[in-house]
This record gives C-alpha cells, sequence and structure tokens, in this order.
C-alpha cells in the first residue's frame, strides 16, 4: 500500500505546533474593521439621532362651530324661498313661505349663518320633519375658516396639539400654489359616529365618506393667517392662489408627528 507523501508527513508532526497560525487575511481585517465602524456608527445614530414622520387624512374645510340640516315643522307647498345661498341669514329670519290648510305660514331658521345649500324649491310639497336647507353657523362673513380633518382612531392619540400640518386643497393646484399651512388646535377625545360627523357637517354623504371604514378621531386645525395672501392664510408658496377659499371644500392633512429616536422603535 503506498501513502502519499503529505500524509505521511502528518503522521510525523500531526501538531504542526512549530507552525505560524493564520487568523485572518488582510482583506478580512479591512471588512472586520468597516462592519465594526458601521455598526459603531448605526448604534450612535439609533440613541442621538431623531426620526421625523406624517401623519395623512382627509377632512373638510368650515366654520369652527360646523353647520346644521333645517327641518320644516310644517306640512305643504312652498310658495316663496326668500334667500339665496350664500346669504348670510340672522336667527329667526324667514327662509320659506309654505301653504298650509291653516294658510301660508313662514319657515324659519333657528340659528344665524350662512345658507350653504338649499333643498326645498318653489311649488315642491314638503313634509313634516323633512330637510329644506343647510345652515353653516357662522356670525360674520369675516370669520376665519378651519380645517376639520378626520383621523383613523388608532391615530388619534399620536397627534400632539400645536403640530404643523400641511393642508393639500381639493380647489387649488397643488403644484403650482403648494399647500396651506396649519396648526393642530385640538384633538377628539373619542371617535365619532357618522351621526355624529353628519350633525356637524349636516351633510349625510359627507358622513358617510369619512366614517366609511370604521370611526374616526375629529382632529381641528387653525389655518395660519397672512394679510399678504389674497386668501388671507399661509401657503408653502409665496402667495398662495389669487382667490378666496370656500367653506365645505375638500382637502387632505398631512400632520407632523414629533421627532422620536430610532431606538424607541425598538424598545418596549
Amino acid at each position: 500500500m503506498q501513502f502519499r507523501q503529505k500524509a505521511l508527513s502528518k503522521l510525523q508532526s500531526p501538531e504542526e505546533l512549530d507552525l505560524p497560525v493564520r487568523f485572518a487575511r488582510p482583506q478580512g481585517r479591512l471588512v472586520l474593521a468597516v462592519t465594526v465602524v458601521v455598526m459603531a456608527a448605526a448604534g450612535f445614530w439609533a440613541f442621538t439621532g431623531t426620526v421625523s414622520s406624517k401623519l395623512s387624512a382627509p377632512g373638510i374645510l368650515t366654520q369652527a362651530e360646523g353647520s346644521y340640516v333645517l327641518q320644516t315643522p310644517i306640512a305643504g307647498q312652498v310658495t316663496a324661498v326668500l334667500a339665496d345661498e350664500g346669504q348670510l341669514l340672522d336667527a329667526g329670519a324667514p327662509l320659506l313661505n309654505v301653504r298650509t290648510e291653516q294658510g301660508e305660514r313662514p319657515v324659519r331658521v333657528v340659528t344665524g349663518g350662512r345658507l350653504t345649500a338649499l333643498v326645498a324649491k318653489v311649488g315642491s310639497v314638503v313634509a313634516t320633519g323633512a330637510d329644506v336647507a343647510t345652515v353653516e353657523r357662522v356670525k360674520n362673513a369675516e370669520d376665519p375658516l378651519v380645517a376639520v380633518l378626520y383621523v383613523p382612531g388608532g391615530n388619534g392619540s399620536a397627534i400632539p396639539v400645536g403640530a404643523a400640518v400641511d393642508l393639500s386643497v381639493q380647489s387649488v393646484p397643488r403644484q403650482q400654489f403648494g399647500t396651506l399651512r396649519g396648526r393642530v388646535e385640538a384633538v377628539g377625545r373619542a371617535p365619532q359616529t357618522r351621526a355624529q360627523i353628519g350633525g356637524f357637517l349636516g351633510d349625510s354623504a359627507l358622513a358617510e365618506q369619512f366614517a366609511g371604514h370604521g370611526n374616526p378621531v375629529a382632529v381641528l386645525v387653525r389655518l395660519d393667517r397672512s394679510p399678504s395672501t389674497k386668501s388671507g392664510y399661509r401657503w408653502s408658496s409665496p402667495g398662495g392662489p389669487p382667490y378666496a377659499l370656500d367653506s365645505r371644500t375638500p382637502l387632505t392633512g398631512a400632520v407632523h408627528l414629533a421627532a422620536r429616536r430610532p431606538v424607541d422603535w425598538l424598545l418596549p
């Protein structure tokens, strides 16, 4: 039987204690050093750096006190409409005349505000309790608008009062005029139902839209004012759009959440 010379040599000195041991190649040491530096830098950033994030939610421009649906307390045929959409009305002002068996009687607004939608028309027949108009609660035409965002219920607690908000208004081209600026003034304590949203906005269709994926939390955003813009509010562009903003305009808000350290996501 023949043995290879290398095998015979190994039998003669199996431990090879007289030979130097190479722990790593020079290239391996370089990779190890780079890895240690990167991990040290990542650990330092995780404890000292911060990461900011945004939370987006749909919303609407409105007045701070919202709107209400006016329902007629009498039944009959509408013979006259006494106000136009967009008109400011005092509390108790007559809105419609309705012919009843007892003669013509007026339907009056409950509280003062702006007439934003008129359902009843001359000649239409209305039943007791029927919706005839939507009135926005506003006392002065110069009262500032606010934005109300409807945030999924589980995210409401993450929004701090005072947080900056960027608002993309549906009627304003964002690429040309940028976003409307504001700050969170209040965050709802509990999620709102469709009925609650509809009662505030005076619109059941909007309530269905905002509560379509569960009961959201209402977030009130106070708009930043600016005397140098046509709209009267501050925008991310120098001048904003060359026209005023309308109430009840849909929008999307991006709320700037508080900056957090990366390690906070890893620790319980």
